[in-house]
């Protein structure tokens, strides 16, 4: 009944849905991908184009591999987890999809020549169907609990093992999805998984009250904990692009959000007074509004640079815009103190990790529901520090910019954190590769008769 359900309110809405999608410059890129069409209405006929132009059946010599990670955060997390795929497992060919640019970029720049990037379909039956009858998977991994039915349903009814990746459930989507009404279409959708790989014993109960089979679930850890450190050029070099002296000293935001980020710019105005020699950089976590935080920060009196166009010194309190994509991670290394953008907000929060990794001190909000675990750790272990407004930011900044002992001992206590609990990615391809012998055997026998 639900499958029955859940399509004709898809059918029902499919033009609002392709009409938004065509209305928005952003989601226009690979709408035929996304419509389960590989190269436009030849994507019909299951054809897709050779390097010489000539159309052909889209069919690889390798079996392949599939991995979902939606946008930035799922694409980064699923990074190292397809590269020791692939290490392992050569012969497979991987496919990573995702929903947004950015996440586009990140499969792009940090997957080169290790996968190949394709948009992953809406859930309308014919979209999936014709991206799971071009890519043939032998599995189906999907990061952070991005469930679309007709997907999973796809993949249960054609035998192609389907296994959640650092899977989490927050407290609004639990609550979402714990409805009465809906549980047992969230029922049906979870026992088309065949393994639920969680973050963490938290994230385990939820899903198992929703319905997954106990039996299916195992408790993995984060996978983010297990990320390699960006590969660096010069420090000169990266302190010269963001415009900085010697003897300044950064206090870096990334991820940030509308609300906080006049929050962040009313904090740095009281610290600057007392350590004039601190710049602020802000990442918008959407660097579509660029041009709206540059306004905001030059109505509040301050000079801002982008990142972009940083040509002449400018010398004193300013605030840069990191508006490029990609360098957040390896911007962390720079900073003095690090604050993590979406926790002053209720939006949740972001990878707390990327600035805890170069041993720099963690600030965050109180808004961390997408991001518990990690906020606990670090608070807990001294690494980090939980502020409630601009107040809390005012004191720890300046605490930490005039002691720079105490800032570095909370900064090795951040790094501690991460290398204390990594070891999830290696649980996780443990059970990831005993599905592997579960795959249709249609598609294994590619790899042996290239053996």
């Amino acid at each position: 009944m639900w499958k029955f359900l859940y399509n004709l309110g898809l059918l029902l809405a499919a033009p609002v849905i392709v009409g938004v999608l065509v209305a928005k410059p952003r989601c226009r890129r690979g709408l035929p991908q996304r419509l389960g069409l590989e190269d436009g209405l030849s994507g019909l006929f299951g054809l897709s184009r050779r390097p010489d132009g000539q159309d052909r059946p889209d069919q690889p010599d390798r079996p392949v591999i599939w991995v979902h990670a939606v946008s930035l955060g799922e694409a980064v997390a699923a990074v190292p987890l397809v590269k020791a795929l692939h290490e392992r497992h050569p012969d497979y060919r991987y496919i990573v999809t995702t929903v947004t640019d950015t996440g586009r970029e990140a499969v792009e720049q940090r997957l080169a020549g290790v996968a190949e990037h394709r948009y992953a379909p809406m859930d309308f039956s014919w979209a999936v169907t014709g991206m799971v009858d071009r890519l043939r998977p032998v599995l189906y991994l999907f990061v952070e609990t991005e469930l679309w039915p007709n997907l999973l349903w796809t993949m249960r009814d054609r035998r192609i093992p389907a296994i959640l990746v650092n899977g989490r459930l927050s407290s609004r989507s639990f609550r979402r999805q714990d409805i009465a009404g809906i549980r047992s279409l969230y029922r049906s959708v979870l026992r088309s998984i065949t393994l639920c790989l969680m973050q963490s014993e938290r994230d385990r109960q939820r899903i198992v009250a929703l319905g997954a089979d106990p039996e299916a679930v195992h408790t993995t850890g984060n996978i983010k904990f297990d990320q390699p450190l960006p590969v660096m050029e010069g420090e000169t070099s990266w302190r010269r692009s963001f415009g900085l002296h010697e003897g300044e000293r950064l206090i870096l935001a990334g991820s940030t959000h509308p609300g906080e980020e006049e929050l962040l710019v009313s904090a740095y105005r009281r610290i600057v007074t007392e350590h004039p020699s601190a710049v602020l950089m802000m990442a918008p976590r959407h660097i579509e509004r660029v041009d709206q935080v540059e306004a905001m920060i030059r109505d509040a009196g301050f000079v801002a640079q982008r990142k972009s166009r940083i040509g002449e010194r400018v010398v004193g309190p300013r605030v840069i815009i990191l508006d490029t994509r990609g360098e957040l991670a390896r911007a962390y290394r720079e900073s003095v103190v690090a604050f993590v953008g979406g926790t002053l907000v209720p939006v949740g929060g972001h990878n707390l990790l990327e600035p805890a990794v170069w041993g720099r001190p963690v600030l965050f909000g109180p808004y961390t529901d997408h991001c518990a675990e990690m906020a606990a750790l670090l608070d807990e272990a001294g690494g980090g520090r939980r502020v409630m407004g601009v107040e809390d930011m005012v004191r720890c900044c300046t605490e930490w910019l005039s002691d720079q002992d105490a800032c570095n001992t909370v900064g090795q206590a951040a790094k501690r954190v991460v290398l204390d609990n990594q070891g999830a990615l290696k649980r996780s391809l443990e059970l990831i590769e005993s599905c592997l012998d579960s795959a249709p055997a249609h598609s294994l026998s590619l790899v042996a008769r290239e053996a």
